[in-house]
């Protein structure tokens, strides 16, 4: 019966992110394509980690209904968690080195901000770290930008603060590395990274004018090469960077974004009524109670 259960919890997961829908719209339904993402990202993931637990729960003695329980179940639930765990720890080893490669760094004060001044001649400027994120910034984007154009970048940064965008990006990248095996799990990162960088323009453009700030985004990633990025190993997951999620498509989207000025992006949050949605993922625990 165990085994059933673990076959029904896969074959979700994998239909639902089979069939995942991916908005096409630049900017004019956030909040949608936010919540759609976000979705298909979780909910998939989720349902088999809580399979895991249910399965670990009942352990490997006892009955369901008419069928007797076995150990190859809960070897799977084990080895699942195992594996979930071992991919947080080395995740979170990953950002222990990008942080303590940042601590390195010359401390210094822009304005009312404290930055690390990164010693290249890139251009680069990305929060890095995990809840307390340190802003860093490098000489060579000192040195090529205005203050006008500087105001506009650090007003950028100051957004992914504020949506503590490291840490929760940090979980998310973790849930990116235990479902890689599920379809579109890249395409729904990718989303998920463009929106965030809507999301830190949006606020930066309340704040500072906009079209400073699309040109300082076209500025940084002309002049930006992975080459010169000392943190390109980190940029999707712990370093929320002006320049990251700016290729191809992405970066007209967030050009044509700041151009019309898309202040609603801010204020665009999934709403309690939409984590109701997530309860769903629970219902293997409902089996437990079956168990005997």
């Amino acid at each position: 019966m165990h085994l059933i259960i673990i076959f029904a919890s896969i074959t979700t997961a994998w239909f639902i992110r089979r069939n995942a829908s991916i908005s096409a719209e630049c900017y004019q339904n956030f909040s949608s394509r936010w919540r759609q993402a976000l979705f298909f990202f979780l909910f998939p993931p989720l349902l088999i980690f809580t399979t895991a637990i249910a399965l670990l729960c009942m352990g490997t003695q006892g009955k369901m209904g008419m069928w007797q329980t076995g150990c190859l179940s809960y070897g799977f639930a084990i080895g699942s968690l195992v594996l979930f765990v071992v991919l947080l720890v080395r995740l979170t080893y990953q950002g222990w080195q990008s942080l303590r490669s940042v601590k390195v760094c010359t401390e210094t004060k822009l304005g009312n901000q404290k930055v690390r001044l990164l010693d290249t001649a890139a251009l680069f400027a990305g929060q890095i770290g995990f809840w307390k994120s340190e802003l860093v910034i490098s000489k060579g984007l000192l040195q090529s930008l205005s203050p006008a154009h500087l105001e506009t970048v650090l007003a950028h940064e100051q957004g992914h603060y504020y949506y503590r965008d490291t840490f929760w990006f940090f979980w998310l990248g973790w849930i990116r590395e235990c479902s890689s095996w599920l379809p579109n799990t890249d395409a729904l990162w990718q989303e998920l990274l463009i929106l965030r960088e809507l999301r830190a323009d949006a606020y930066a453009a309340s704040r500072v004018d906009n079209l400073l700030l699309a040109e300082s985004l076209l500025l940084v990633v002309s002049f930006q090469t992975q080459s010169e990025n000392n943190f390109s190993s980190c940029a999707e997951i712990f370093c929320a960077a002006l320049g990251s999620s700016s290729e191809g498509t992405r970066l007209e989207q967030r050009i044509e974004a700041l151009l019309n000025h898309q202040q609603q992006f801010t204020n665009a949050q999934p709403c309690s009524q939409y984590w109701h949605n997530f309860l769903l993922a629970l219902l293997p625990l409902i089996t437990v109670l079956f168990h005997q």
